[in-house]
């Protein structure tokens, strides 16, 4: 598993390259669709690894409350997965960046961590919300991102955010950016 850590005001932030849902955390952040359904990419492995209850779980809330619009977020129990929650946010899908696409990637990170934070959540793991299919740049996503994360270290009861990123492009996107921001990592790169 590689790894970079920094320590920052209220808490520590982590880049990890790994299988999220193996994460050992309190709650991880799952980059949903609006019908809470699973699909493809993390969507998928969530829901495979956390058993057929999490798919259960997700048609009762949208059975009560409709479709989860971007930027909104909502929890679930983790089921099978090491974490005892799972919170779903829908991120925007690309549109060239004029269509409110930052402040919609804004919510789905600040709206998962309040409820992770109601969740008396301390270590949350979340992947590069919509940089998959949904095509949002890698290096816009990871620089608001972090800006957030770091914030809300402040802000809430979450004490470390992990952020887990796939692929080797991801990974030197992502540590460019947090090295910018926060300086150069106390727990560098390492297996």
């Amino acid at each position: 598993m590689v790894r970079a850590c920094w320590n920052l005001d209220g808490g520590a932030l982590c880049l990890m390259q790994g299988d999220i849902t193996t994460a050992r955390v309190d709650a991880v952040v799952n980059a949903a669709n609006s019908s809470l359904a699973g699909g493809g990419g993390v969507d998928g492995a969530i829901h495979r690894a956390a058993g057929p209850q999490l798919l259960e779980a997700c048609q009762k809330i949208v059975a009560a409350r409709g479709t989860l619009p971007p930027g909104q977020a909502v929890t679930t129990p983790g089921f099978d997965m090491p974490a005892r929650h799972v919170i779903h946010t829908v991120g925007p899908i690309w549109h060239g960046g004029d269509s409110g696409e930052p402040e919609t990637l804004r919510s789905a990170w600040v709206e998962s961590l309040r409820e992770a934070d109601a969740h008396d959540a301390v270590t949350v793991a979340f992947p590069a919300i919509s940089t998959g299919v949904y095509g949002y740049p890698a290096d816009q996503a990871a620089a608001l991102a972090l800006e957030i994360a770091a914030e809300s270290l402040k802000a809430t009861r979450v004490e470390k955010i992990y952020v887990y990123l796939h692929g080797e492009t991801s990974w030197q996107t992502w540590l460019a950016e947090a090295t910018k921001q926060f300086g150069e990592p106390h727990q560098p790169q390492q297996q």
